[in-house]
């Protein structure tokens, strides 16, 4: 599934290519997760003034309303001057003066809604309840230390539910946990507060680290450009179990954690 990294990598490939570009055709494939909720005729003529990101939506701001884009579990965006015929899993095709922007999807998870403005009721509905962007100056320490102590459940379920920081899926949470030398179960709300501060700085290191490196390719992401990521290479513990620790020599273990695995270094990661 696409995470934050990838998310943010695809909208580097491609914002400021679409910006000022009028939009002349849009085409929907299959359905999606959910339905447009507009008809596709009533954005012809409008213009893409930006492209933002909030959590692991795409924004694409017009000059009237605002298309949220998400890629699912098996989503990728393409843009380019032109593009081939629409395939079986291509779902949504925007023509602009700048280029096509083309949604491929085979498992139709993602999703492309319109709406009037970010404060609607329906961008209000997929938005509001995202945690802190961990990327912006909005990354607050004491915010993200304030909602750690209010949570009993195990810490990387707290950072994979999404509502005190947004965007900080399996691999990264796994990451920036081994990074802050911090076991995966235990408890939010046990953690000290220079502990939080040692994870809080780990998520901004591996998740600006994987951004650099592309997003992580582990089936088939890319980003608008076709290009793939490379920051599952260099991870330490994710998809290691079994494998020594790349730090301490011992072997990396894998539990489960809600239906996902986790990986960790039980020597590295000691509290």
């Amino acid at each position: 599934m696409p995470e934050l990294p990838e998310v943010e990598v695809t909208r580097l490939s491609f914002a400021n290519r679409i910006v000022g570009g009028r939009i002349a055709s849009v085409a929907m494939g299959k359905a999606l997760r959910w339905p447009l909720g507009c008809a596709v005729e009533s954005l012809v003529g409008r213009t893409v003034q930006a492209v933002r990101r909030r959590g692991k939506y795409l924004l694409v701001d017009l000059d009237r309303g605002l298309l949220l884009i998400h890629l699912g579990m098996s989503g990728s965006l393409a843009f380019a001057p032109a593009l081939p015929s629409a395939g079986i899993h291509d779902h949504f095709d925007m023509v602009t003066s700048r280029g096509l922007l083309r949604l491929n999807d085979p498992r139709r998870f993602g999703a492309v809604v319109y709406a009037d403005s970010e404060q609607s009721e329906l961008a209000r509905k997929l938005l509001g309840h995202l945690g802190m962007e961990p990327l912006s100056e909005d990354f607050d320490l004491l915010a993200f230390q304030q909602g750690l102590k209010s949570r009993r459940t195990a810490i990387k379920q707290v950072l994979l539910a999404g509502d005190v920081v947004v965007g900080v899926g399996n691999i990264y949470a796994c990451e920036a946990l081994f990074l802050a030398g911090i076991r995966p179960t235990v408890r939010a709300n046990r953690l000290t507060r220079p502990r939080m501060a040692r994870l809080h700085a780990a998520i901004r290191t591996v998740l600006a680290r994987a951004v650099e490196r592309g997003g992580s390719t582990l089936r088939d992401f890319s980003n608008a450009h076709g290009n793939t990521g490379e920051f599952q290479l260099e991870a330490m513990v994710y998809a290691r179990a079994g494998m020594a620790c790349r730090v301490c020599g011992s072997l990396v273990r894998s539990i489960r954690q809600g239906q996902r695995s986790t990986f960790f270094c039980h020597t590295c990661q000691s509290f």
